[in-house]
């Protein structure tokens, strides 16, 4: 049978250099959005609708050539899941910064063994399989809607897809300069109350960014998240005040918060802890499926592989050198991470070498683990913070095992740098596994389309190494601007600005209570067992009910900042009601309805996708400004037009923005499905 895509350019310069410009905005995204919030978004969608938008200003343009550029931004994007970890060396202290050649070959050696140790995968998890892969089946559908050019409803199509990311991005950007840099406009509100000796809290985050991500999350976790914050902030915090008589001349807000940052989060730790096991082991079979099939095909080898375009993946002998140039690279970067510890050379090396072999043992057990979850349940729902847990655990465990037999945890200041080394290492399985949960969703996009699968390996490389450039000085301009709660650069610094980096908290939480036997192991039982209830609690309800409760969800919503959780349920609440609305009012014909659906859920995609780019972006910006305005002697908050005298009425503005952005948000979407205005 001919191949029609065959002539077609593929990997071409003017698309790598496109790819690296999206992954540079997106990767600064991600990573802003990561550390204020504690949750990044997928970009395979946007990033395949402006590349269309783009590439069409060239005649030659073609799907193959938009694909590749989806799959290099998208590789640069999920990258930055690596900050769920890292920033917790310096909100523990060991580091002072982001040092970026260490920063940068943990992702970038983290992120192509992801995709080497994914490449024998595809035949037998993306050709030879049902597996759905939600996220690279519509990626795919994207993609193909676009490729025929010059024909004007189609061009109109695009252009709309780019005018809805921008319009979101505009949108979303003006607020964030309106609360973050001119602080004319609030970005939260809440309202404390106590009922005796019980205080409690009514918040509401405003952040346009968490909309958009709570309208990607949907109503099933929205609503989790939500009951996450009642059981907080309705149960957990006016119970711990009642029983805690407050101080004189401390307010309600200081000393419920109090509360909640030494003792609730601690119950949220133990319900992440539990619910990401859970999670895990509800995928026990598939993850072990995955491994399975990873071993038999590198036992069996590329077989009849290979003798297509279509089924040419990277040649077995350059994926080995390839892994074994990421072996030798993490070996130097383990061991200029153990090299300042000052330890005996013999125990220094049995520490780079239990590091590197750890990191490259359980990253090749996560990879074939993580690609079949993405197949099984999508990118986005894949638990990469579960990953992260049990990770951090287990390099706990064993560096404590090689501590304890090498008297290396004598005293406090070794204690501190073998719990710096296990956050090193899980930073490491990380970042594998957030670049093998997306790989074989975009080899699945590649796949529906006749792409080249050894050609997107590369444009997937080439995605990490641009990803594990950008994200070290981010990190870095992000920490001197912002921040990290418990973790302030400069002194006088405004802790409200500071970035939560709540996994990262979670992770310092786990490994400095292990190593130094300190974790207040009272609340953290009291979220094991409420965990435990939730799993129970969910169970039933999917035997008896189409609703859920998923337990992860729950507890995030706990352990996050209760404006954070409820600005993300405003999101998943605009997703339900548009999607209820074009239901109820949509063409009764079947066909005419799944026309108006698929129309709505792709611009909702799209403006929820502007609504985070924009609001992260400005932040990225306004970082850059402050700290130059730091740098020069200045304050930091260079462009603020208002004091804190101004804070009622710009707690009104924001909240009349607030709302109109949804009202804008809701008539799109259901423009885009044809509803809008109907009776």
């Amino acid at each position: 049978m001919p191949d029609s895509h065959a002539s077609l350019k593929e990997l071409t310069l003017r698309g790598v250099i496109l790819g690296a410009l999206i992954t540079l905005v997106f990767t600064a995204s991600n990573v802003y959005l990561g550390l204020k919030v504690g949750l990044t978004f997928a970009s395979s969608i946007p990033a395949a609708v402006i590349s269309m938008a783009v590439l069409r200003a060239f005649r030659d343009s073609n799907i193959l050539e938009n694909n590749i550029v989806q799959t290099q931004a998208s590789a640069a994007g999920t990258l930055s899941a690596v900050i769920f970890v890292l920033p917790a060396l310096l909100m523990m202290g060991y580091w002072t910064g982001f040092p970026l050649l260490q920063t940068a070959m943990i992702c970038a050696c983290g992120g192509i063994l992801g995709v080497v140790f994914t490449v024998p995968l595809r035949r037998a998890l993306v050709v030879n399989s049902d597996l759905p892969y939600p996220e690279g089946v519509a990626a795919a559908e994207i993609l193909k809607v676009g490729q025929t050019p010059g024909e004007g409803a189609e061009t109109r199509r695009q252009a709309g897809g780019l005018r809805d990311i921008l319009l979101g991005g505009a949108l979303a950007g003006g607020f964030s300069l309106m609360t973050g840099g001119l602080r004319v406009a609030s970005d939260s509100v809440g309202y404390w109350f106590s009922a005796g000796r019980a205080v409690f809290q009514l918040p509401l985050g405003l952040s346009f960014a968490l909309v958009g991500a709570g309208y990607l999350v949907g109503i099933v976790g929205g609503v989790a998240m939500l009951l996450g914050v009642v059981l907080s902030w309705g149960v957990a915090v006016p119970w711990l005040t009642w029983l805690s008589p407050m101080p004189d001349g401390v307010s309600l807000a200081d000393f419920a918060s109090g509360i909640w940052v030494s003792k609730v989060r601690l119950i949220g730790a133990g319900m992440i802890a539990v619910a990401a096991v859970w999670t895990l082991l509800t995928l026990i079979r598939p993850m072990i499926e995955g491994m399975r099939i990873s071993l038999s095909v590198l036992k069996r080898g590329r077989g009849e592989s290979g003798q297509s375009r279509t089924d040419a993946d990277l040649p077995p002998g350059l994926l080995l050198k390839l892994t074994l140039l990421m072996i030798l690279l993490l070996g130097a970067t383990f061991q200029s991470f153990v090299a300042d510890s000052g330890l005996p050379a013999m125990a220094a090396w049995t520490l780079v070498v239990a590091g590197v072999v750890l990191a490259f043992v359980f990253g090749f057990l996560v990879a074939a683990a993580c690609g079949y979850m993405a197949g099984l349940v999508g990118s986005s729902a894949s638990p990469i913070s579960g990953i992260a847990v049990i990770a951090i655990l287990a390099s706990s465990m064993i560096f404590i095992g090689i501590g304890q037999t090498q008297d290396l945890l004598g005293n406090p200041e070794s204690v501190r740098f073998m719990t710096a080394l296990a956050l090193f290492c899980t930073s490491v399985v990380v970042a594998v596994a957030a670049i093998s949960n997306d790989n074989l969703q975009d080899l699945k996009t590649g796949w529906l389309v006749h792409a080249t699968p050894w050609r997107q390996q590369t444009a997937l490389i080439i995605g990490c190494v641009i990803g594990a450039v950008t994200i070290p000085p981010v990190l870095e301009l992000l920490y001197e601007a912002y921040g990290f709660i418990g973790s302030l650069p400069r002194e006088g610094m405004d802790p409200a600005q500071a970035l939560a980096a709540p996994q990262a908290s979670l992770m310092i939480t786990i490994a400095q209570g292990l190593f130094s036997h300190t974790l207040d192991w009272t609340f953290i039982r009291l979220g094991v067992l409420v965990g435990a209830a939730l799993i129970v609690f969910d169970w039933v309800l999917g035997r008896f009910s189409r609703f859920r409760v998923p337990p992860l969800a729950v507890a995030m919503g706990v352990y996050l900042p209760p404006t954070v959780a409820t600005a993300l349920f405003v999101g998943a609440l605009i997703s339900w009601f548009v999607r209820a609305r074009i239901r109820a009012r949509a063409l009764p014909d079947g066909a005419g309805r799944a026309q108006a659906e698929q129309a709505s859920e792709r611009t909702g995609t799209l403006f929820a996708s502007g609504l985070i780019v924009g609001e992260s972006l400005v932040g990225v910006v306004l970082a850059i400004v402050i700290v130059g305005s730091m740098a020069s002697g200045g304050g930091d908050a260079p462009l603020a037009v208002a004091g804190p005298e101004f804070a009622p009425i710009a707690t009104g503005i924001g909240l009349l923005a607030f709302v109109l952005m949804c009202a804008v948000f809701v008539r799109r979407v259901l423009a885009a499905a044809g509803v809008a205005g109907k009776d």
